[in-house]
């Protein structure tokens, strides 16, 4: 069985009679990429606070592989929405210093210190103070400060943020390449389309609710149009259960109307129309979160 590494339990907490988490559940599980996911205001950062010692839960339960929040910090990486550096050390030593507050002796902290700079294209600033730094630079820093002590769990709240587009993939595959050593990230972000490049499962929160929670594929497959897309040389003519064609170059959108895709496969290879491509149609996850939010639905 798939260890649990986070699981929350009707998570309350509130802010002068305001309530910015309001009843919220859901697990991580080992080696997972996770998505807490949501606008700016939804309660992603409030409970991510809890869920890190931070703040006390007014009402629910929190368990951070399998302890008490703040049990195991030297298992945890965390990196937090507001950044916070020793501004006038120098790189390298700000590294060394945190990873050794986490129990990594300096002999060990300094080389990993020193290969984490050079992954992130740091390495020819070690020696400059964090404050002759780049943003973008000193957001890869605060990257690496979280993981440089080889956490189990990690944690990163809006890790993108003030990052280019090439940095942002560069902090995508080194996401990618932390599940891959078997590490556990719970990415929370209101920048839907990163998530969906990254997550296996993710959990989708407004006005400090669960919207939609799951397997990525499994929420779009359930949220997807009833709507093919389909590329053949060929032209189309009226077809049953086609309630609508858009045609763009040789590429159609069927919307189909009391017929499955299966269905309409079918008949294309009765009629002996030949098939290039054929897909089931899907749409960006922002575009279900909106949909959701706007019926009122809750997971």
């Amino acid at each position: 069985m798939t260890q649990k590494m986070l699981e929350v339990h009707n998570l309350v907490k509130r802010y002068n009679g305001f309530t910015a988490v309001d009843a919220l559940s859901f697990e991580v599980y080992e080696g997972e990429i996770f998505g807490l996911l949501g606008p700016n205001g939804a309660g992603k950062t409030t409970a991510i606070r809890t869920v890190m010692d931070i703040f006390r839960p007014d009402e629910g339960r929190v368990e951070v592989l399998g302890q008490p929040p703040g049990t195991d910090r030297e298992r945890i990486g965390y990196l937090p929405e507001e950044r916070g550096l020793y501004r006038d050390l120098r790189v390298l030593e700000v590294l060394v210093y945190l990873a050794e507050l986490k129990g990594i002796p300096r002999p060990v902290a300094r080389p990993r210190a020193l290969a984490w700079l050079e992954r992130v294209e740091l390495v020819d600033w070690a020696d400059r103070r964090v404050k002759d730094l780049s943003r973008g630079m000193q957001q890869k820093l605060q990257f690496v400060a979280s993981l440089v002590h080889d956490p189990e769990l990690l944690i990163l709240d809006e890790p993108f943020l003030g990052l280019d587009p090439i940095n942002v993939e560069l902090g995508k595959g080194l996401i990618r390449e932390l599940q891959g050593e078997g590490k556990t990230v719970v990415l929370s972000t209101h920048q839907m389309n990163l998530v969906e490049a990254l997550c296996d499962r993710i959990l989708l929160i407004n006005h400090g609710r669960a919207v939609l929670y799951g397997p990525l594929d499994e929420i779009k497959r359930r949220h997807a149009p009833h709507a093919v897309r389909l590329r053949t040389p060929t032209a189309l003519d009226v077809l049953p259960g086609v309630a609508r064609m858009e045609r763009r170059d040789d590429t159609f959108t069927l919307t189909l109307e009391g017929i499955t895709p299966q269905e309409l496969l079918q008949t294309l290879v009765e009629r002996n129309i030949p098939v290039e491509a054929f897909e089931v149609a899907t749409v960006p996850l922002e575009e279900i979160f909106i949909a959701v939010v706007r019926e009122g639905k809750d997971a």
